[in-house]
């Protein structure tokens, strides 16, 4: 079953069980994922899903540590609800371990000699973890390996 079949699926079941927050948080991602449909002309696959819900992921925690610093816990709450629910659609997370050989195999493919490579080296590794690793540590461990110690 493919992912977006599978997230209307969760909607249907949402709306019989009457869970409305989860109904809530599954009807924003379905029109996030029409309108990037509709934007691009094009009919999202599994890989562009989980992109949209990258996106969304990464507003929802932008959101969170705004309105916590605002102590705004109640709605702090809210988005958090909306994140479990989200990554519920996203793939199994990579080991550190296994993100480290990619980044390490995808320095010595590339030639990177320094930090001025960086953008080489994560051109290969995206596509290999993208929704499997936190792009953000991904970039943090790239760094690393470029940077003489």
């Amino acid at each position: 079953m493919s992912l977006k079949t599978r997230i209307n699926e969760d909607m249907k079941i949402a709306m019989k069980a009457r869970e409305t927050a989860r109904l809530g948080a599954i009807r924003l991602l379905m029109a996030a994922m029409k309108q990037k449909e509709v934007d691009e002309r094009i009919e999202l696959d599994d890989a562009g899903v989980v992109g949209v819900i990258e996106k969304m992921l990464k507003q929802r925690k932008d959101s969170i540590t705004q309105y916590e610093a605002a102590k705004r816990q109640d709605l702090a709450d809210a988005e958090k609800f909306e994140v479990e629910v989200l990554m519920a659609y996203m793939p199994q997370a990579m080991s550190a371990a296994a993100v480290e050989a990619i980044v390490v195999q995808a320095v010595a493919d590339s030639g990177a000699k320094g930090p001025a490579d960086m953008g080489k080296v994560i051109a290969l590794v995206k596509p290999r973890v993208a929704g499997r690793a936190d792009m953000g540590e991904v970039s943090k461990l790239v760094k690393a390996k470029l940077t003489p110690a």
